[in-house]
C-alpha cells in the first residue's frame, strides 16, 4: 500500500457523535493531522495552523456552512472546503461551489467512501499545482539566466 500524503484536515460538525464518526473515518484511512470543531467560529480562529482541507457542515450555528465557507476563503483561499450536508439541497451545493467550496457531500448512504474520493481528488489537485509551480519556476530561471547572459 503506497503512504498517503499527511494533509491537515479540519473537520467542523455540531453534531459530536457525526464529527466523531468522520475522524475516526478519516484517521481509519491513514490521515493523522485531523482536528475537530463544533462550529466554524472555533475553524475560524485556528486558521493560522494551515489546514490543507476543511470538511464543513452546513447546518450549523451561529453561521451556517456557506457563510463559513466565504470567510475561510477570504482568509485563507487555497485551503480545499468540502461542504458537508445532511439534505441534498441544489441551491446549498451550487452557493458552496460558488463561493469555492472544492465539493459537496451529502452525509447518509455512501458519505464515508465519497470523503476519500474527495480527498484522493485533492490528492491529485495538490500534485499537479506542485508541478506546475516547478515547472514555472524553472521556466522563470531560465528566462533569467538568458537575460543575464545577453548583459
Amino acid at each position: 500500500m503506497q503512504p498517503i500524503e499527511q494533509l491537515n484536515i479540519h473537520l467542523v460538525d455540531d453534531d459530536l457523535f457525526t464529527a466523531a464518526l468522520y475522524g475516526k473515518h478519516l484517521k481509519g484511512l491513514g490521515y493523522e493531522r485531523v482536528t475537530l470543531f463544533h462550529d466554524g467560529v472555533q475553524c475560524l480562529e485556528w486558521l493560522d495552523r494551515e489546514p490543507d482541507v476543511i470538511f464543513l457542515d452546513h447546518q450549523m450555528e451561529p453561521w451556517n456552512g456557506v457563510e463559513v465557507l466565504k470567510r475561510i476563503k477570504r482568509n485563507s483561499p487555497h485551503v480545499h472546503v468540502v461542504l458537508l450536508s445532511g439534505q441534498e439541497d441544489v441551491k446549498v451545493a451550487v452557493d458552496a461551489l460558488k463561493y469555492g467550496a472544492f465539493d459537496y457531500v451529502v452525509k447518509g448512504d455512501g458519505d464515508l467512501e465519497r470523503i476519500k474520493v474527495v480527498l484522493d481528488k485533492i490528492i491529485q489537485v495538490r500534485a499537479l499545482l506542485t508541478k506546475e509551480k516547478r515547472s514555472l519556476k524553472g521556466r522563470i530561471a531560465r528566462a533569467i539566466a538568458g537575460n543575464a547572459a545577453m548583459f
